[in-house]
């Protein structure tokens, strides 16, 4: 496919001139040749050729340009033609003529004709020609007479195709109008973070002088209609019309701005696991006590007795201070084990693994109340083990867990629905086989001394390698390695290392590490992580994880070996390699194991075996590349290494290394063509280099060494002028460039993206107007981008070498990017005005996207290290990406640094980089670097600035492709460069007293000056201009004018000893004036920017400048613009910033309140006692009056002062305020004790009310009403609030309300009785109950319905930069009340609309915020603004010091800034002070007393301060000179105390208004840890208009628990605040109405007192109008609520990490008012004494275990245990039933099971000493459940268990009315049978089932019991008792149970009647018969011989 381009002639031109044209498509440009002298037509008749990789679409564009030619400026612009491709893909065939336009898009005369074709046969790029890569001989020939065109190409290529030309754009250079340049004159936007990709409008560009930011409407309109695409004007998007505007050939890439890694640093994370309970525990009556380990640290809960569901409530926290990978990488590991005492270890019955990354990346770095599936990894065969239901959180410094609050579990626990697993991850994980395997590695550094080789070598005469590497593999805790092959460089393994682990596992990472064996200790070669995520896909078409065999590159400290390597925690993995260690050859497989097969080995221990050998070019094929690199500048070379010559070395993997990469030959390159057999060798000097055969070269891989010179007092530079050396380096790698081109078209992609987000950022951010617009644009270029991956990267599909990851992320890469695209089409289309902001987050969302899927995790080519060495040491270095150097014909295959010239910061290697040596450069490059197939190396020059001569080696003269050793620089030009340095603000404090004393270096090529030195401020305004002359730049002109070199500036703080401190760097990009350019608008003169400065990772300010490059022509100087000279004498000889450029100033007026001072710490151990403070803003200011005595009074006694002063127009330029507070000591010395800097005093300029919004309407009324409404109703009304019509809205009592209220008068049916409960239960621990249940409610559908949420955050943001005309506010109201019916919707209206299913009981409700109050009211800074004063310097990270600790008090006070005069109607006002100012209305400061009441509900996730992980908290509170602890209260063994205290503390402001509670750990001996504290500042919510003294209740009563506490009733409050804000009313109507200005409030108009006696009352309505005060005209504001608010618990010695929660409120009442009633009860609420009386009747079908000693029939000697939960070992027993030969059990036995019930919470309380050492006892809260076991009684062994229940006494079944009714599902759930309450019912019968699991782990049945519940208080038990077993009193009858049930060895002649007896009877008898008859036989037999005798001999 090509593009051809046949320009033929341009007619109708003006005078005579050289002439040129340049066609430019998709950023691609080619230039004609040059047509001398030529008058009105040119005749061109030249072909330009553009292979085109994916089709044309026809919406592109393509340009021609016609120029003036000029040899010595840059060529003059004389029109332009642009033409949209639709035709021309829709005929393949166009001629055209028309006219060009000039650069204000008039048309002109000149006209051009032209003739387009388009081939789109489906060719791909394979089916080029040889021309298109090593230059077209045919075009040579023809060029060889033009030689004219020499002046334009670079050395001496002639072609037309001319490389210099080929503008490769980097990082999404399309110079976007729109969003670029604002600010009406040439005007850019002020806020400029990194500029140097944002190229300055281009002269070619068509700009109107003083043209609007963004192109009119009209304009758009009229430009869409000349494209011929009829846009709707709200669809436009910004780089749709302006990218045609744009072309800029970029030669320079984007340096980095940020300096220092911060990756290996350690940081402080704590890792806190709560083990709640475990269930379905596989076993029988076990102990189970749960493990839980967090790396190599482990903590045991207690142990339970003989239960399999335990219920524990245990906090564990670890505490880590590691770098983030190692954090990461750890394993949590919870398992739980049976039977474990001091003895035993006990047996693992189960365990949960996974790594803390996982839990960190969850939302709010946590699961809460997740259940863990256990697994036994020794039988992975047996299925699950178990759940144990825990919370677990990771947190970081600085990050904050919003713990979901802990209310009763009252929701049954669906433990499927709730698995300790990350999003996505199935519940039912396989076990699987993970199979690494281990191939070759090569490269191998030497890691042992030299001097024992040697040795060895003179004795034994054999010379071996220096390492003996093995592999070893970490993964989910486990590890395993490889063999050792020994003295090998290039060892062979082919081993597989095996895991087996659960899939998918939750362990993210995979370590892999080559370490070197060693008889003392192994060392880390080198260390490769595998991240799973990025090896496999988990969609519907995903992927397992799979890799390689591929090679992998390890980095890591440099390869020289020393003993003691610095640097060796670089091979560990931690921070970032600073040398090639080694390469790895593996590949990584995963199986899905089919567990039910027999021949499985069952364990998981890690496994080693012998992997099949994969063959060499299994990995690509061989292929030559590539690198060049030009040195075009080198600079800023740290002063430490400027006495010794310098070089330069380039090494890409162990090519190029030449102090120690020579630990063996260089691999061979493949052996092609016969006679190559040399190796390649490295020649440091390129004069001796030989040629070898074919003109082929070796490699130069550093610049000759070069001593510098000095710049300046801090930095040196080499002196290379117009000598450029150059280094080259050929290396052999595996071709695998089609990972890396992929890699970088995404790379571009989000480049893209993100440039464009940033825009749009800023837009919105400098209010810029539509930034929708430039979004839309930003989406069409990423779905255009994705759309053109999709068509790029399904290339070379043939390829041999692509593994089974390259395909199937090619097939994920490509249907994301095809979603992204189809997503960012269908985005765009919703991109409105108000939605900006939402969709710049899903962009977001995508950006991280584009980026998880560009990095490429199979290697191929290794980085490139630059190093500059002196002394043959390495000092400095910088890692540049291989794949943003690879070279490709397609532009967006290109990596991105790939021929432009780079700016590249040298830094120190690892640790030593951290911290403030990280900072310095150590030195600066500006870098030309290509990397590519040597094949393709034609246009390796091609990115350079023109106008250099190669200088070849001697062996390279004459041949084309040979590469240069350095380049010399013909073209010079002389240039002066201006920069205005007008101020800085925020800058880093750097001394002691928390200021500093700054100055700038600006530093351009090797001149670098300084301005001058400002004294003591953060916010230095230099004003100043710097001029730099005769610098002298190499290269073409026209380059020069798009892509200047940057300037670099560095801010420092002078100190009087020693040298200036570092404060902070930033870049940026000169405006160039060419001499033949007009110095005059639009581009003249520049503006003023705004660059943000950073100081290694962090920002630490913004510097406005602006700096020009002025070309110094022939005539020298006297072209340039005259410099005035310094105006100012008294400033020496310093030139201001000139009057064009320094910001349009007028006239404002700063007025300061001063209220007081606050907290001042001791200045050098003085204390501070005669403060004043000093306010400075742009040379002027303004002094406080003095507090004479800081200890008695802090506040000053003159209130507003006020000063004038200049400030800029432009309110983005206004200089920072300084804030600063002195002590005045005796003898006029002044001491400072600290400062602030308000940055922005935007948010103090004073902007009048707009008059024209509908809530500043007077006229008509409005009617609020209170009644509880219907919702959807509501909505409706909703709309109809505006002013003007005079709509009486009411809204009708929903009909369902006065239901219930007839219901409640007549006291009829007991359900209302159920609803309504008594009032004398109802206490204010229901009231907060029912209000966290609500405020739960509420963030379930806030998480539901996030994106209304965000909706309304875009209104309130809109909003709050000034009313936006009368639609704003109406959306506002209607916002605000939506909100508010969020907020506040009566539990009735809620439940009633939204949960029907779940009926509520009415109760009042508070408001439960779950932070601190401040934050939701806006610190209550309405009026009066704290100002930190801050000292000392600030800290860096290592210090570990925060803000924090820099606070030495605080200035209370406020700002009005407005310009002069002020509007009249202002001074008009009613009761206008002029000794006020603007702060009207303001309370006096005079000292007030004040009563402060504290209630402090519960403390939360406590961190434990025990060894036993639990903590013995109690309360201190301080304030002033009160400081209350609650010592004697302290709560033993909790970490989730409840409180329930008041404290009542009388104080005066402002002396004491820093209130501070804290909790304190209770011990017996020694002092008491503090386990965290919370400050809140009283004084601010006292003076507040949000009125935070005492929160506003939801309803007004006069007695029970909801009882009004103010002293003032509403009425009294209304009237009041009426009368402070000058409003018209209250005015009290009849039936309830209320009117305050034009609204009108209705309400209940009676009230109920205790006796039920009804009385009219207008508290309500008054109620009624301050819940709605926010609606009230003008002086409307939000008042602060009846509420509870959580606050964050502190620990200074664990600073930004909480520490815990704690829920309190406070009430404050001044005491010059009535006095306030008692304070509220409430103390925690008792336990009410229960006893549970539980009678057991019968057993049925318990199965038979034992056999009969005499008959082998089946029996049980059945009886049954009971225990409630956590009382086991108060367990009882019936007696036995023995010999049950059916398996029923007559019983008739009672136990009692006494306890304490909390009801609120559903749990038992119950108190029990730890253990026998214990001090007192501790308080457990347990869920009410009954266990039922029944057992198999044996004398001589353990009994044996033969089933159980557990009854969850709240909600437990419904036992069946007969056995045979009674079935297992009942227990299991599966069928739904009515659940009932004990506390409800209070008597229960029935039959309930028993289960037991069986070999299979499933459930069985194994028995019935029949039982009855019943459950009375204490009080009814003493009245009416019964006796325990069948005792007295009430004694039950004895069981009737069958003759066989008793025990034989007590009543041996019973059970031998039983036995015998009955049912042997006959055969007994016939036994005795035979028996019998036998006796007589024998008798006979005996007696037979003598009878016989006697009767023979006749005896």
């Amino acid at each position: 496919m090509a593009l051809i381009v046949h320009l033929k002639t341009v007619s109708e031109l003006r005078g005579r001139s050289d002439r040129i044209a340049k066609v430019t498509f998709r950023g691609q440009s080619f230039y004609s040749r040059v047509l001398e002298n030529c008058e009105d037509v040119a005749d061109f008749d030249e072909t330009f050729r553009w292979p085109v990789a994916s089709s044309i679409d026809k919406n592109e564009m393509l340009e021609i340009q016609i120029f003036n030619y000029s040899k010595v400026f840059s060529n003059k612009l004389i029109g332009t033609f642009r033409m949209v491709l639709q035709k021309v893909v829709e005929e393949n065939r166009v001629e055209v003529t028309d006219t060009l336009m000039d650069d204000n898009n008039a048309i002109l005369k000149t006209s051009l004709s032209m003739e387009v074709r388009y081939q789109a046969m489906d060719g791909t790029m394979g089916s080029w020609d040889e021309g298109d890569f090593l230059g077209d001989e045919a075009l040579q020939e023809v060029e060889k007479d033009s030689q004219e065109t020499d002046g334009l190409l670079p050395g001496s290529r002639p072609s037309t195709r001319t490389p210099g030309e080929k503008s490769f754009r980097s990082k999404g250079r399309e110079k976007t109008k729109g969003g670029r340049d604002g600010e009406h004159k040439a005007g850019r936007s002020v806020f400029s973070a990194m500029k140097l990709g944002k190229t300055r409008s281009h002269k070619e560009e068509p700009q109107r002088q003083d043209e609007p930011a963004v192109l009119e409407m009209e304009d758009l309109d009229h430009l869409a209609i000349r494209l011929g695409d009829g846009l709707d004007p709200d669809s436009v998007s910004l780089a749709s019309v302006t990218a045609l505007t744009s072309n800029v050939s970029n030669k320079r890439s984007k340096p980095d701005i940020k300096m220092e890694p911060s990756a290996g640093r350690p940081m402080d994370y704590q890792v806190s696991i709560t083990v709640i309970e475990a269930r379905q525990l596989v076993g029988l009556n076990m102990d189970p006590v749960v493990c839980v380990e967090v790396g190599d640290d482990k903590k045991y809960t207690s142990m339970k007795e003989s239960t399999n569901c335990p219920y524990y409530n245990e906090y564990f926290v670890f505490d880590f201070h590691v770098s983030p990978d190692v954090m990461f990488d750890k394993i949590i590991k919870i398992s739980v084990i049976h039977s474990k005492n001091l003895l035993r270890s006990g047996t693992l019955v189960g365990s949960f693994k996974m790594d803390v990354g996982t839990v960190y990346s969850q939302p709010e770095h946590q699961f809460h109340h997740k259940w863990a599936i256990l697994s036994d990894p020794d039988d992975i065969s047996a299925g699950l083990k178990g759940y144990v239901k825990c919370d677990v959180a990771v947190v970081g410094k600085g990050d904050n867990i919003k713990t979901p609050h802990k209310a009763n579990e009252t929701d049954e626990d669906d433990i499927e629905g709730n698995l300790l697993l990350p999003e996505g991850v199935p519940a039912e994980r396989q076990w699987a086989r993970f199979y690494v395997k281990i191939y070759r590695a090569e490269g191998l550094p030497r890691m042992n001394t030299s001097l024992m080789a040697n040795v060895k070598k003179a004795f034994i005469g054999e010379n071996k390698d220096l390492v003996d590497p093995y592999v070893q593999v970490f993964f989910a805790g486990q590890k395993g390695k490889t063999s050792v092959q020994k003295s090998s460089y290039e060892p062979l393994w082919n081993e597989q290392v095996v895991f087996t682990d659960l899939f998918p596992p939750l362990c993210k990472r995979m370590k892999v590490q080559i370490r070197d064996s060693d008889k003392v200790n192994d060392v880390a070669i080198g260390t490769h992580f595998i991240d799973l995520r990025k090896i496999s896909n988990d969609g519907d078409k995903g992927f397992l994880p799979t890799l390689g065999p591929a090679w992998v590159n390890m980095y890591g400290s440099t390869r020289n070996y020393t003993l003691l390597d610095e640097h060796q925690d670089l091979n560990e993995g931690l921070g970032e390699g600073v040398s090639f260690r080694a390469r790895l050859m593996l590949g990584l497989a995963v199986e899905i194991l089919d567990t039910s097969n027999p021949e499985l080995t069952s364990s998981t221990e890690v496994q080693v075996e012998q992997a099949t050998p994969v063959s060499e070019s299994c990995t690509g094929r061989m292929e030559e590349f590539f690198l060049f690199g030009a040195f075009l500048e080198a600079s800023m070379i740290d002063r430490k290494n400027g006495d010794k010559p310098i070089t330069f070395e380039v090494t890409i993997g162990n090519y190029g290394n030449e102090v120690d990469g020579m630990s063996r030959p260089q691999r061979p390159r493949p052996r092609k063509e016969p006679g190559d057999e040399e190796e390649v060798d490295l020649i440091q000097n390129s004069s001796d280099d030989e040629g070898d055969e074919g003109g082929d070269l070796a490699s130069v891989s550093s610049t000759p060494p070069m001593r510098p010179q000095i710049t300046d007092r801090n930095y040196f530079h080499l002196p290379y002028l117009e000598r450029k050396p150059c280094i080259y380096i050929k290396s052999w790698w595996p071709d695998q460039r089609r990972r890396l081109y992929n890699a970088n078209i995404m790379d571009h992609i989000a480049d893209k993206l993100e440039e464009g987000l940033n825009d749009v950022q800023e837009m919105i951010k400098t209010e810029k107007s539509y930034p929708e617009r430039r979004l839309r644009g930003v989406l069409e270029e990423l779905s255009c981008g994705c759309h053109r991956f999709l068509s790029l990267s399904d290339k070379d599909q043939g390829h041999s070498s692509r593994t089974k990851l390259d395909r199937e992320r090619l097939k994920s890469c490509m249907r994301e990017l095809e979603s992204m695209g189809q997503q960012a089409k269908s985005l765009r289309a919703q991109v409105k005005r108000h939605t900006v902001r939402d969709k710049l987050r899903l962009c977001q969302n995508f950006l991280q996207k584009l980026r998880f899927l560009a990095d490429e995790p199979q290697h191929s080519i290794p980085d490139v290290f630059i190093w500059m060495m002196s002394n043959n040491k390495r000092i400095a270095y910088a890692r540049v990406p291989s794949k943003d150097l690879l070279f490709s014909i397609v532009e967006e295959e290109l990596g991105k640094d790939c021929a432009k010239v780079k700016t590249l910061f040298l830094k120190l290697p690892g640790k030593r980089g951290f911290g403030s040596a990280g900072w310095t450069v150590q030195a600066k490059l500006e870098l030309y670097l290509w990397l590519g197939l040597s094949k393709q190396r034609k246009d390796f020059l091609c990115g350079l600035p023109c106008g250099f001569e190669e200088i070849k080696a001697a062996q390279g003269l004459g041949l084309h492709s040979f590469p240069p050793i350095s380049l010399v620089y013909t073209k010079k030009q002389v240039f002066q460069l201006r920069a205005h340095m007008y101020q800085a603000r925020s800058l880093f404090a750097a001394d002691s007293s928390g200021l500093s004393d700054p100055f700038a270096r600006v530093f351009f090529i090797n001149q670098s000056q300084c301005t001058e030195v400002l004294n003591e401020t953060l916010c230095p305004t230099w004003d100043q201009m710097l001029v730099f002359d005769n610098l002298e730049l190499y290269g073409e002109a026209h380059e020069l004018r798009d892509d200047p070199p940057i300037i670099v500036i560095e801010i420092y703080d002078q100190d009087t000893m020693g040298k200036a401190d570092f404060m902070g760097r930033t870049f940026a990009k000169p405006l160039v004036k060419m001499a033949d350019e007009a110095y005059c608008p639009p581009r003249f003169p520049p503006q003023l920017e705004y660059y943000q400065i950073y100081r290694g990772n962090a920002t630490a300010g913004d510097l406005l400048a602006a700096f020009e490059l002025l070309q110094i022509g022939p005539s020298g100087k006297a072209d340039l613009p005259p410099i005035n000279g310094p105006v100012d004498m008294d400033r020496g000889p310093i030139m201001p910033v000139p009057v064009g450029i320094r910001p349009v100033l007028s006239k404002y007026r700063v007025e300061v309140l001063f209220w007081g001072l606050r907290d001042l710490k001791r200045v050098n151990l003085a204390q501070v006692d005669r403060p004043r403070v000093d306010i400075e803003c742009a040379g002027k200011g303004v002094q406080s009056s003095l507090i004479h005595n800081y200890k008695k009074n802090p506040n000053f006694n003159t209130l507003v002062k006020w000063f004038e002063v200049d400030l800029p127009e432009n309110e983005l330029l206004h200089p920072p305020l300084n804030i600063r507070v002195v002590d005045c000591r005796a003898f006029g010395r002044y001491t400072l004790v600290g400062s602030h800097a308000v940055s922005s005093l935007r948010r103090f300029i004073y902007r009048p009310p707009d008059r024209s919004a509908p809530n500043w309407n007077t006229t008509g009324e409005v009617v609020v009403s209170m009644e509880p409404e219907v919702p959807v109703k509501k909505l409706e009304t909703m709309v109809k609030l505006d002013a003007t019509s005079d709509a009486v809205v009411k809204v009708d009592v929903a009909e369902e309300e006065k239901e219930k209220k007839k219901k409640k008068k007549k006291g009829a049916s007991d359900e209302a009785e159920e609803e309504e409960p008594d009032e004398s239960m109802l206490d204010w621990w229901s009231k907060y109950f029912a209000s966290i249940d609500t405020m739960k409610e509420q963030l379930r559908q806030h998480e539901s319905s996030g994106t209304d949420l965000e909706e309304k955050e875009e209104m309130d943001t809109t909003e709050g930069s000034g009313p936006k005309g009368p639609m704003k506010s109406k959306e506002k109201s209607r916002a605000s009340k939506e909100e508010k019916k969020k907020k506040n919707q009566s539990p009735g209206s809620v439940q009633g609309s939204e949960a029907p299913e779940k009926k509520k009981v009415k109760i009042d409700e508070l408001k439960v915020y779950p932070k601190e109050l401040e934050s939701e009211f806006d610190n209550f800074e309405d009026w009066l603004h704290t100002f930190n004063l801050l000292r000392g310097k600030t800290g860096d990270d290592e210090d570990g010091s925060t803000e924090e600790e820099r606070i030495v008090g605080r200035f209370k006070g406020s700002l009005c800034v407005y310009k002069v005069p002020l509007p009249e109607d202002v001074a008009r006002e009613a009761g206008y002070d002029p000794t006020y100012g603007m702060f009207q209305g303001i309370p006096s400061n005079d000292p007030i007393n004040v009563l402060v009441r504290v209630y402090v509900v519960r403390a939360t996730d406590l961190h434990p301060a025990d060894i036993n992980g639990k903590a013995d908290p109690y309360i201190a509170i301080k304030l002033g000179k009160t400081d209350i602890r609650d010592k004697e209260n302290y709560i033993s063994k909790q970490l989730n105390p409840i409180f329930g205290k008041s404290f009542d503390i009388e104080a005066s402001f402002p002396m004491e208004s820093m209130l501070t509670v804290a909790v304190y750990d209770w011990d017996l001996v020694g002092t008491d840890d503090l386990i965290g504290e919370t400050k809140i500042d009283l004084e601010n919510r006292f003076y507040s208009k949000h009125r935070a003294t005492c929160g506003i209740a939801q309803t007004y009563s006069i007695h029970g628990y909801n009882i009004w506490r103010d002293p003032m009733k509403p009425s009294q409050i209304l009237t009041r605040l009426c009368k402070e804000g000058k409003v018209d009313g209250p005015h009290f109507g009849p039936h309830g109405r209320v009117k305050v200005a034009n609204r009108v409030f209705t309400g209940p108009s009676e009230i109920e007192d205790e006796n039920g006696q009804k009385k009219p009352t207008d508290e309500h309505v008054a109620l009624s109008a301050l819940r709605h005060w926010e609606d009230i005209p003008r002086v409307g504001c939000r008042l602060v609520p009846e509420h509870v608010e959580t606050r964050p618990l502190l620990n200074p010695d664990k600073p930004g990490i909480e520490q815990g929660r704690l829920e309190l409120w406070v009430d404050m009442f001044p005491m010059d008012m009535p006095a306030p009633g008692t304070p509220l009860d409430i103390s925690p609420r008792k336990p009410k004494k229960y006893e549970l009386r539980v009678i057991v009747w019968n057993t049925d079908e318990v199965v038979l275990e034992d056999d009969d000693f005499f008959t082998g029939e089946k029996s049980s000697d059945i009886f049954v245990r009971g225990w409630l939960k956590g009382q086991q070992e108060d367990k009882q027993d019936t007696d036995v039933h023995y010999h049950s030969l059916t398996g029923e059990g007559n019983f008739n036995w009672r136990y009692l099971f006494p306890f304490d019930y909390l009801a609120a919470e559903e749990k038992i309380v119950m108190s029990k000493k730890e253990s026998m050492f214990s001090w007192d006892e501790t308080e457990y809260k347990i869920p009410a459940r009954l266990t039922l076991q029944i057992w198999d009684a044996d004398h001589f062994s353990a009994d044996d268990f033969l089933g159980a229940i557990e009854l969850d006494l709240n909600r437990f079944p419904r036992g069946a009315k007969t056995a045979k009714q009674c079935t297992m599902e009942m227990a299991t759930g599966e069928v739904d049978v009515p659940l009932v309450s004990i506390f409800k019912q209070k008597r229960v019968k029935g039959w309930w089932p028993l289960l037991a699991r069986n070999e299979n782990d499933e459930f069985e049945l194994t028995g019935k019991v029949e039982a009855e519940l019943h459950l009375l208080t204490a009080e009814e038990a003493e009245k009416n008792p019964v006796g325990l077993a069948r005792n007295e009193p009430d004694p039950l009858e004895k069981p009737n149970r069958p003759d066989t049930a008793f025990v034989w060895f007590l009543n041996p002649l019973k059970s031998i009647k039983y036995l015998i007896c009955t049912r042997y009877k006959w055969l007994i008898i016939k036994i005795v018969l035979a028996l019998l008859g036998l006796l007589m036989l024998g008798l006979f037999l005996y007696s037979l011989p003598g009878y016989m005798v006697k009767k023979l001999l006749g005896a």
